[in-house]
Parts: structure tokens; C-alpha cells; sequence
């Protein structure tokens, strides 16, 4: 039996489209369970990014990590209520191996991906036909 409880990463997607205090409220929800029979150990806010695909007609999500250590308990009530929860685009639990190497500090800002963004390019200019061709 190990000494203490394993290492989890919850990496949660919230609708950008939500309500700030719908945001918080999952927010603070976690946290009060995972503090109820464990403890967080890292938390990063990683901001509103794109997703690689659309989910649920959704083109970007708020972007949290939560690193903690918990119960049984903890993951199945975390399961439960993320699914049902109102502004949870998609969340992700992963038992990490012991060693796993630590989160970077900092996010790095996203890349532009080029989705939706609008080229410039110019119209080739119509050629000029001759005064004789028109005759």
C-alpha cells in the first residue's frame, strides 16, 4: 500500500461562453472536493485557447490543470459531477506515474493556428485588351 494517496492531473475545458460566476462555481466545486479527502498541489489557469476540433458547436474553452492528491472517493465524485455540470466542455483525469516530469511554470501562449483568420492576397488586375480587339 503506498504512503500516500497517487498523483492526479485534472485538466478541465469550461465554456468561454459561460457566465463568469458559472465558471467559478465549477471551479470552486472541484476544489472544495478534492480538498474534502485530498489535497491540490499545483493549480494553473491556462486562459481561453482554441481546441484542435469543435466540440458541441464550441471553437474554444477555458483552459484549467489541477495537480492533486486523493481518495477513491475524490475521483468518483469528481467523474459524476463534471459530467453533469453546466459549462464543462470536456475534462480529463490521469493518474500520473510516479517521476512523471512537473507541469512547465508557465503555459506557453498558443500558437496561431490560421483557422478563420482571413488572407490577404490581391485579385490579378483584368488585362488590358488591345483598341483593335474591340472592333
Amino acid at each position: 500500500m503506498p504512503a500516500h494517496d497517487p498523483l492526479y492531473d485534472l485538466v478541465l475545458m469550461l465554456d468561454s461562453a459561460a457566465p463568469d460566476d458559472q465558471r467559478q462555481k465549477v471551479l470552486s466545486a472541484v476544489e472544495s472536493t478534492i480538498a474534502s479527502g485530498g489535497e491540490i498541489v499545483n493549480r494553473q489557469d491556462w486562459g481561453v485557447r482554441q481546441t484542435a476540433y469543435e466540440i458541441r458547436h464550441k471553437t474554444d474553452a477555458e483552459y484549467h490543470l489541477l495537480q492533486f492528491h486523493g481518495t477513491r472517493d475524490v475521483l468518483e465524485t469528481l467523474q459524476r459531477t463534471l459530467r453533469i455540470s453546466d459549462g464543462v466542455v470536456r475534462f480529463r483525469l490521469v493518474k500520473l506515474a510516479p517521476g512523471t516530469p512537473a507541469p512547465p511554470a508557465n503555459r506557453p501562449e498558443p500558437r496561431p493556428t490560421g483557422i478563420g483568420e482571413a488572407v490577404a492576397t490581391e485579385a490579378p488586375a483584368p488585362a488590358a485588351q488591345p483598341a483593335d480587339a474591340a472592333a
